[in-house]
């Protein structure tokens, strides 16, 4: 028996770690054993060396826990204490006193499993807005995170793809052409895919490096490993034993996150996070690379699906084959072309183009661009942040008008490129304004609608004044400001009515009875759930 063996029986028993006079539960995962006493958690790396990862002497354990501990104080310091130093001997170890140390424990505060995202997901009890804070939480991480730089070891083509290639020799390995057939065929075409997309976003990849976007991130960013504390969405258990794996663009950790909802059968939860994500960082340029992303992260789960499938007999055997199958289907959708649209949401201040076009958003994989967060965006300011700008002044000058909806026409190409419907949130007032975003769609050759949003006065005027009371929201418009736009909005010209769809907001819009008027103007519109996303 190992020498970490025998340690981890002997702190299994009750009294030995501290609080565990009640006994001592056992989590155990392919690299670490994890020991619940009391109030902690203690981890003990298991001494391997799997290629990927090298626990194999107490050097490099003690190594490892110390990159756990400082990767995981970025996001949940509450959680991660400290590393502790081991001892003794295996058979009567000690955590304190003098002596020189055998092994290293991770000592982390334990919290409720209740709140694990993916528990919350099985239980039904997962709130779509969880999602909207967990995006803050994740752009505020990324923007906190150390950044790479051109011409070291992360970052470049070579280095993004080398993992990719990997996964299909060690899938390709561990699939027998006689009985794997169909999964053979899938991955022959995901990984010609893969290549091309290699070859044609080199130039991108180069780019995102170049402008620090490819940083020290999370790198195991999935359901698993998001807990709620206090109320809030966090993030836990980066990666510590690779720094390649770890060292990623920020769409990259994202994309993990947006695949684990597909997979799991709730894609709107993605884009929802997705979409927030993308108002709160501004990377709207990462689109590019995000189906690359995604059919990545997908294939690693076909490979561990695959490797524990060739460890298996019998029916564990047949559903982890299966479970490979719907990770490759999964990674073999990324290929097919998106049905970009150019959407406008056009509508005074309270119509509701913002909270009723989520729906939408979610269920379409549609990338909102909002007036209220760019114009901010470009004046150095947050989102929620107060300008203290009157009707007219400061943000809201006829030339920051100006400077926003050309911003919004810029991130609107940037997303049709991408190859993704986008709706652009403004308030569209003007007539010269809706006409030059009807060219930008005549320009690319995608379809293009107005989703006029309306209510009537009284309800338009309660909502502006509950949204100011409220806070928090990137729009500043009070009643004054909705006033002056009432008077102000151009009706639509004959030549635009054949491209408006109204939408009527003084209650929720039942989108599934708009879905045939959607589909005239945008052939390619996604089937609609009424049912609001809104809690």
């Amino acid at each position: 028996m190992h020498a970490s063996e025998t340690l981890l029986n002997t702190l299994r028993r009750p009294g030995v770690l501290p609080g565990s006079e009640g006994g001592v539960e056992l989590i155990e995962t392919h690299i670490s054993w994890v020991l619940l006493a009391g109030e902690h958690a203690w981890k003990l790396k298991k001494p391997l060396d799997l290629g990927f990862l090298d626990f194999s002497t107490p050097a490099r354990r003690r190594e490892a826990c110390e990159a756990e501990l400082r990767l995981n104080r970025r996001t949940v310091p509450e959680i991660y204490e400290a590393v502790v130093a081991v001892r003794g001997s295996p058979e009567a170890p000690r955590l304190d006193g003098g002596g020189e140390p055998f092994d290293w424990l991770l000592r982390m505060r334990r919290f409720d499993q209740a709140g694990l995202f993916s528990r919350l997901l099985d239980e039904g009890r997962l709130a779509p807005a969880l999602f909207d804070r967990l995006a803050r939480h994740v752009a505020a991480f990324h923007a906190a995170a150390a950044v790479a730089l051109p011409g070291g070891a992360f970052g470049d083509a070579a280095a993004v793809h080398a993992p990719v290639r990997q996964n299909f020799a060690q899938m390709r390995e561990r699939l027998d052409p006689g009985v794997h057939a169909d999964l053979l065929a899938m991955l022959a075409r995901v990984e010609a895919w893969a290549e091309a997309q290699y070859a044609a976003l080199a130039p991108v990849f180069a780019v995102r490096l170049a402008e620090g976007r490819v940083r020290e991130c999370h790198g195991d960013l999935h359901l698993g490993n998001l807990v709620v504390l206090d109320g809030e969405p966090r993030l836990f258990d980066a990666i510590e034993f690779s720094a390649e794996l770890r060292w990623t663009d920020v769409v990259a950790d994202v994309a993990f996150l947006v695949m684990d909802l597909q997979a799991r059968g709730r894609p709107e939860l993605g884009w929802r996070f997705l979409n927030a994500w993308l108002e709160r960082c501004g990377d709207y340029a990462g689109l590019r690379v995000l189906p690359y992303y995604l059919s990545y992260r997908a294939m690693v789960r076909a490979k561990i699906a695959a490797i524990r499938a060739s460890q298996l007999d019998g029916a564990a055997r047949s559903e982890s084959v299966d479970e490979c199958r719907r990770y490759l289907a999964l990674a073999e959708a990324q290929r097919a072309p998106g049905a970009p649209a150019l959407l406008v949401a056009c509508g005074v201040a309270g119509a509701g183009k913002t909270s009723q076009s989520q729906a939408l958003v979610e269920a379409g994989g549609v990338i909102r661009v909002r007036a209220d967060v760019e114009r901010k965006r470009l004046a150095g300011l947050a989102a929620e942040a107060t300008s203290g700008s009157g009707l007219g002044g400061g943000l809201y000058t006829p030339e920051a008008t100006a400077r926003t909806y050309a911003r919004l026409a810029v991130l609107a190409r940037v997303v049709l490129e991408a190859g993704r419907p986008v709706l652009v949130d403004a308030t569209f007032l003007k007539r010269a304004q809706r006409a030059a975003f009807a060219g930008l769609a005549q320009e690319l050759g995608v379809p293009f609608a107005i989703l006029a949003f309306d209510a009537p006065e009284d309800v338009l005027r309660a909502r502006v004044r509950a949204r100011l009371a409220a806070g928090g929201d990137a729009s500043e418009a009070d009643e004054a400001v909705l006033e002056a736009q009432l008077r102000s909005r151009e009706g639509f010209a004959a030549e635009e009515l054949a491209r408006v769809l109204p939408i009527d907001t003084r209650s929720v819009p039942d989108w599934r009875s708009l879905l045939p008027a959607l589909s005239r103007l945008w052939p390619g519109a996604p089937r609609m759930d009424s049912r609001p996303s809104t809690h």
